[in-house]
């Protein structure tokens, strides 16, 4: 089957088209047809090798890490899914590999598609949809009423995140262009900062929690607009000790992630709140509920554009190039 795969890390020259073999499904995996996968920025930080201390990858790998598709085989356990059934999923991160034509799925992480949705619209949504899941549900644990602050609204998570939000029943602010200020306000949003014009450190205060998905001065700007108690959670900040743990990883690698997030947590501290880093997991548990809220029209996909498979090059320029103006990049594979 054709693949998109690197044999070493390196900048986006190092990804090509390859001939692998079909997956074989083990006692509890689901070998799905792929319809369409979507862009996550997280497939640019694999490819350079940003991941390779803590995931350590064997090469040559396909990269990708969510898809829509159609169950074509399953393994002798597998009880919640038969052939021609219509799923989609992220993959455990050690399964990665959905820039193919099919993939093997443990039956864990895999969820039925929306039926309100297309392929590419699903296919859009795994990955962010959980991570805005697992950051506002199990890590903030929004509560009615609360304020959360979303940066990026119009992006790929953003866009997932200010829609859950505003359904568990939060005030939510959100930074975005003014020309994404009508599509995030759509979504849900009551407040949007114009991130050209406006300083957000200066127009918001008393969120108990923030999204942070853009790190650096964000990050530490963010700390300042929470209330004590507050919660600041990012997905692309520095890591920290729980994350290490949740890696399994050893004893000196958890020191070197404590380490790294230690100035952040402080100044976290000093105000009284909090500071969490996230890697968003694999669950078809929670993509089920997920599938819900979208059948129910509480969260609807925001797909930019659409590629097909064999200008997946093409799509991973696009998007890394941040010319996306909104929501993800999808790639078709028929």
């Amino acid at each position: 089957m054709k693949s998109y795969l690197i044999e070493r890390y390196g900048d986006r020259s190092v990804v090509h088209a390859a001939e692998t073999p079909t997956p074989q499904p083990g006692p509890a995996d689901v070998v799905v047809h792929i319809h369409a996968a979507s862009v996550n920025p997280l497939d640019f930080k694999i490819r350079d090798g940003a991941f390779k201390r803590i995931l350590p990858y064997r090469l040559p790998l396909t990269l990708g890490n969510d898809f829509a598709g159609t169950v074509i085989a399953t393994g002798a356990s597998v009880t919640r899914f038969a052939v021609g059934d219509e799923v989609y999923s992220r993959p455990d991160k050690d399964r990665i590999g959905t820039f193919a034509e099919q993939i093997a799925v443990h039956q864990d992480d895999l969820a039925p598609k929306p039926a309100s949705l297309s392929m590419v619209e699903a296919a859009s949504l795994p990955l962010v949809a959980l991570t805005a899941w697992q950051a506002l549900v199990e890590k903030a644990r929004v509560e009615p009423g609360q304020k959360v602050l979303v940066h990026s609204g119009s992006g790929g998570v953003g866009s997932i995140a200010v829609q859950l939000a505003k359904h568990l029943g939060a005030y939510v602010a959100t930074t975005a262009s003014a020309t994404n200020a009508t599509l995030v306000k759509e979504l849900g949003a009551d407040v949007v900062i114009d991130y050209r014009t406006q300083d957000f450190e200066q127009e918001l205060t008393g969120y108990d929690v923030v999204l942070d998905t853009l790190g650096g001065d964000n990050l530490e700007k963010s700390l300042h607009v929470l209330k004590p108690d507050g919660k600041a959670i990012s997905i692309v900040g520095p890591p920290d000790a729980d994350f290490a743990r949740d890696l399994g990883a050893g004893l000196v690698l958890r020191q070197i992630m404590n380490a790294m997030s230690l100035t952040t947590r402080r100044h976290a501290k000093r105000r009284g709140a909090t500071y969490s880093f996230l890697f968003m997991k694999a669950s078809g548990a929670q993509l089920r509920e997920i599938t819900a809220l979208v059948d129910a029209g509480k969260i609807r996909p925001v797909v930019d554009r659409v590629f097909p498979f064999d200008q997946t090059l093409d799509a991973l320029d696009y998007a890394e190039d941040g010319r996306a103006k909104s929501g993800k990049v999808v790639i078709a594979m028929s």
